[in-house]
């Protein structure tokens, strides 16, 4: 036998990207609302915080044959995500959203009905380059977009699985798009397929009815073997079955929380998973990534290369 081809990706992300419009502060005697032009979507950011991390990533998804699908490709090609198998439809847009700011924090309007995202369908999974990846990873919102992206996520998710390749899974909960009992019944089902699951506290507590971390802690790892349970300004907890650890937040002056949690589960795949870090290592990585992502304006852009978060992990260097 022939020596094992290496997997072409370490990451393979799934869901749905798209066009950003972040509120930038009004200028003194402005009276205009002006809005950043930028990049989101989910798994889209976790892509490219595995590859700024330094992974190999690759992309599934469906976008349009507009302007905005056209900008997508020209970031993933800057980023080095992979993207031999992103689809480009021409009868459906690329989806785009609105981040504004308030004293509560960051608020999103969507505008994704009818996407090209949500039209993908479970044929339309590449499934050697899902069985030749490392992990594979997506969230609630890549099955809240619609019915058929639901089951292609499902699909996926057993396609890995036949192949022993990881899964892993963030809750990211919208309430915009589906029903709390529904979307916990999909995610949970989901979950119970992954080894790896990165729920909020924020969404842990809607999709459970628990507000005590540890609580929530022992409901995903009934589930999940490995839950990395993002705790906002608290930092984060490690936990398996064996045991948990809390890891506290760095001090950074953050200004847009946008993206940091898409940031910590990019950041931690690409240690773990692509460097074959331990887990507790992986997670303190993450969570400093996760802090240096809230540190400028939209998804994207702050979204820390590997050098600045080993300055900041290691003192020498601050929000970067």
């Amino acid at each position: 036998m022939g020596e094992a081809v290496p997997p072409r990706v370490d990451v393979l992300c799934f869901g749905e990207p798209m066009l950003e419009f972040n509120q930038l502060p009004r200028g003194e005697n402005d009276p205009r609302t002006l809005y950043l032009e930028g990049h989101g979507g989910d798994t889209s950011n976790a892509a490219i915080a595995a590859a700024r991390s330094g992974a190999r990533a690759g992309y599934l998804t469906a976008i349009g044959r507009d302007a905005a699908g056209d900008s997508f490709m020209e970031l993933w090609a800057r980023e080095g995500v992979d993207t031999t198998h992103v689809l480009r439809d021409p009868e459906a847009p690329t989806g785009v959203y609105f981040v504004t700011h308030g004293p509560e924090g960051h608020c999103f309007t969507f505008y994704r009905t009818g996407s090209a995202a949500s039209r993908y369908r479970p044929e339309d999974l590449p499934e050697a380059a899902i069985r030749g990846a490392r992990v594979l990873h997506l969230s609630g919102i890549s099955q809240a977009i619609s019915t058929s992206a639901c089951d292609a996520g499902f699909r996926a998710i057993e396609i890995a699985r036949a192949a022993g390749v990881k899964v892993s899974y963030d809750t990211n909960l919208r309430l915009r798009l589906w029903p709390v009992r529904r979307a916990a019944a999909v995610i949970h089902a989901a979950v119970a397929l992954a080894d790896i699951v990165f729920p909020s506290l924020e969404d842990a507590e809607a999709l459970t009815g628990l507000a005590d971390p540890d609580a929530i802690a022992d409901f995903y790892l009934r589930l999940c073997p490995l839950v990395l349970l993002k705790l906002g300004r608290e930092g984060a907890m490690l936990c398996t079955r064996a045991g948990r650890t809390r890891i506290p937040a760095h001090k950074v002056e953050a200004v847009d929380a946008t993206g940091a949690g898409d940031t910590f589960a990019g950041a931690f795949l690409a240690r773990h998973i692509a460097a074959g870090e331990g887990p507790l290592a992986a997670a303190r990585y993450a969570n400093a990534a996760a802090a240096l992502a809230t540190t400028g304006y939209g998804a994207v852009a702050p979204i820390p290369r590997r050098e600045q978060v080993l300055a900041l992990l290691s003192g020498e260097g601050g929000a970067g």
